[in-house]
């Protein structure tokens, strides 16, 4: 049975300790022990570790040997259109599942004002998400979520690389992508034309899953799970 990954604030001389938030949830939701075996990450390097102390406050490891680095993940963006939080968070612990490294929170033209005024208030409990998440599923670390960000400054500066934009009935994704790939999604009510001109302008290629018109949710999960697979086969080479 695989071991219980754990995020670290510290590992040094030997020992490793969570704080915070992170000892309280492993001290009083997960039930952690002294003398169980788990292994430790400080999101660079990952250990086997034996707890040795374990509070609400402080929680301490002895450290033993460093496990295998992991194959390098797929360095994939994603810039999400802000939709309602139930169905959002449910995005951030799916794509940190995937692999991806940033999450961006969107405000689009058709995105809904009352939650993009309320978006804000919940980027501490999207970042706890994904770095549940991210233990979860045993990566070495978190994605970074990103503070909600209008459209045009996402894909005004995004970086060089494969850049994508989700639309519906748009082309099938084809390629193999091995670098740096930037995935923008929409809200459910679609782009509006100068967003997509916008899009193409900075380097943004359309693609899409199909006839059908996909959740927001789902089709960043979908295409996604596509790009992580297509750079998972590229590195296996």
């Amino acid at each position: 049975m695989a071991l219980r990954r754990v995020f670290v604030d510290v590992i040094e001389a030997g020992e490793a300790v969570a704080r915070g938030a992170q000892a309280h949830h492993l001290s009083r939701v997960a039930r952690l022990q002294p003398g169980e075996w788990v292994e430790v990450s400080d999101q660079v390097t990952a250990y086997r570790a034996l707890t040795e102390s374990c509070t609400p406050r402080e929680v301490r490891f002895r450290v033993a040997d460093a496990l295998p680095a992991q194959p390098e993940a797929a360095r994939l963006g994603v810039a999400l259109a802000i939709i309602k939080f139930a169905r959002f968070e449910w995005a951030i612990e799916k794509l940190t599942e995937l692999g991806v490294r940033s999450i961006m929170p969107l405000v689009t033209a058709r995105s809904d004002a009352k939650l993009v005024q309320s978006a804000s208030k919940r980027a501490e409990r999207w970042r706890r998400i994904a770095v549940e998440a991210a233990q979860q599923s045993r990566r070495l670390a978190a994605p970074t979520v990103a503070a909600p960000i209008p459209f045009a400054d996402a894909v005004e500066g995004s970086s060089s690389g494969t850049k994508l934009l989700a639309e519906p009935g748009g082309p099938p994704l084809t390629e193999s992508y091995s670098g740096d790939t930037t995935l923008v999604v929409g809200p459910e009510g679609g782009w509006t034309q100068e967003e997509a001109e916008l899009a193409a302008e900075n380097g943004f290629k359309a693609v899409g899953l199909g006839g059908n018109v996909l959740r927001t949710e789902t089709a960043a999960v979908a295409l996604t799970a596509i790009c992580a697979s297509r750079t998972d086969a590229e590195n296996r080479r």
